[in-house]
């Protein structure tokens, strides 16, 4: 990886500021997220923030659109960024596509672009300098292997995803079900995407429950999608006869792991995906080497670990 060109252009737009005899700006990061409307999101802005202020002499704005499945908006908060030449970008990407032709617009720019969460096509692998995620195939397998601890290898299931083409819904839907078709006769009666609408999942899961009354399991697929999941299980009555589990780890999710609605929920760091992404933005832009890829875990969450110190460092 050659930082050298992000190193050398920060201190050249340095020193343009300091000839001009004013004020230097502090270099800003910019952390642009798939929406800020979920504690998930608000997490990674709180980690970010941490290491921003760590760092000292950087500042960081923190943008996402209202909704996961607004990616256009997205798109331009990218490209804004790049037209106000930020020094550097922490991007979850909401389309692996649709990105691209911004992220080509910061590597143009000279701008290092550190990516969480969400993959991009490989048509813009080398436009970012470092992946910061859950192994979302790993922790999709994690979900489902827990599903079939409780439920045993037959009977019906649904899913519960959230935005078709998502990088991260690719690989977590993705490594669900690969591993219930491996390892189990699991019929999946369907997989609904709620756009990671809360109001939506919990329709979408109170007309499966209502449309196959011999559901034995289910899994929600993130945050506002398992919400609006475990609501439905409570208001159809059919807790504990339905097992099902989530993904992510707010505080109503905690409170379903607690009172049973939800047997289980797989965590994601999202704090320190929020951390970390800054703290290697910020090494790209010093120059300093970074890993390409870095895991940043998950951990399952049930009654026996809900008020261990294990669930509660990820739970938010």
């Amino acid at each position: 990886m050659n930082t050298a060109k992000y190193l050398s252009h920060g201190l050249l737009a340095a020193a343009i500021s300091l000839a001009a005899g004013s004020a230097l700006a502090a270099p800003e990061i910019a952390v642009i997220v798939k929406t800020t409307n979920s504690n998930y999101w608000q997490n990674v802005q709180k980690g970010a923030a941490a290491s921003a202020a760590q760092a000292k002499g950087y500042s960081m704005t923190f943008q996402g659109p209202a909704s996961e499945s607004a990616i256009a908006d997205q798109v331009s908060m990218v490209e804004n960024a790049v037209t106000r030449k930020v020094a550097g970008i922490v991007l979850a990407a909401s389309d692996p596509d649709a990105l691209v032709p911004a992220l080509k617009k910061a590597w143009e720019a000279k701008i290092p672009v550190v990516l969480i969460d969400s993959m991009v096509a490989d048509s813009g692998k080398k436009y970012y300098q470092s992946f910061l995620s859950t192994d979302n195939e790993a922790a999709g397998e994690a979900s489902a292997k827990a599903l079939i601890g409780k439920i045993g290898t037959t009977g019906k299931i649904a899913v519960m995803s959230y935005v078709a083409g998502a990088g991260s819904e690719i690989g977590r839907v993705g490594g669900f079900k690969k591993y219930i078709a491996a390892h189990s006769k699991l019929q999946i009666v369907g997989t609904y995407y709620s756009q990671s609408q809360m109001a939506t999942a919990l329709n979408q899961t109170t007309d499966v429950l209502a449309s196959n009354p011999d559901l034995k399991g289910i899994f929600g697929a993130n945050e506002p999608t398992a919400v609006g999941m475990g609501r439905a299980l409570a208001q159809s009555g059919k807790v504990a006869k339905v097992v099902a589990v989530g993904f992510d780890g707010n505080e109503d999710l905690k409170n379903f792991v607690k009172d049973g609605t939800l047997y289980a929920t797989a965590v994601q760091g999202s704090y320190s995906m929020g951390a970390l992404g800054v703290k290697t933005v910020i090494s790209i832009i010093e120059g300093k080497k970074v890993a390409p890829f870095v895991n940043t875990g998950v951990v399952m969450v049930t009654k026996a670990n809900v008020d261990l110190p294990e669930a509660k460092n990820v739970l938010y």
